[in-house]
């Protein structure tokens, strides 16, 4: 409120501020404190939750391209297993009566049934393998089939991509059935 008063001819303002009931004042004080702390963890808590969901996330980005690479490496594998089998190069597990089971046990890729058709893959830990065996389809006794599995590496040795593809042969015919083995045996 400004308040024009004279005094000996000249105006003066009176800059007072209205009267306020007594004890408003001293209710108030002190109050900004807790609510600036208040505020400024609420902006902490929110900043800690978006650098922890970003951290999430280039973790997930980072796995994802390590399953990609072990995927790749895998896929390649499998081709140049094919390309080996087909030249004769490649070593053959015995032949077996059924669908061969020998790519499930744990030691078979530690053995000299394995062999790697590169020497090395690009970021993966390991080279990719390969495992070949010949077996008999059922209800079809003069084909002649094989199953050519493949494994990939990431960046980390534990990730691993597993891939098989079954190979038929009869009659001059070629018929190719590929799946993915979703875990590792």
């Amino acid at each position: 409120m400004i308040e024009m008063t004279s005094t000996g001819g000249r105006l003066r303002k009176d800059r007072r501020s209205p009267p306020r009931p007594r004890g408003s004042r001293r209710e108030y004080r002190g109050a900004a404190l807790p609510a600036v702390l208040l505020l400024a963890s609420a902006m902490l808590a929110v900043s800690v939750a978006s650098f922890n969901a970003s951290i999430a996330a280039v973790r997930g980005a980072a796995n994802f391209e390590d399953h990609l690479r072990a995927a790749n490496a895998a896929d390649a594998a499998l081709s140049l297993c094919l390309r080996a089998l087909d030249a004769g190069l490649a070593p053959v597990l015995p032949h077996v009566a059924g669908e061969p089971v020998r790519w499930r046990q744990s030691g078979v890729f530690e053995s000299s049934a394995a062999f790697a058709p590169v020497p090395e893959w690009p970021g993966s830990a390991r080279p990719p393998q390969c495992v070949i065996e010949s077996g008999q389809v059922p209800r079809r006794p003069h084909a002649r089939a094989h199953w050519v599995t493949a494994r990939g590496f990431g960046a980390d040795p534990i990730s691993e991509a597993w891939l098989q593809l079954i190979v038929v042969r009869e009659r001059g015919t070629e018929e190719r059935r590929w799946r993915r083995i979703v875990e590792r045996p």
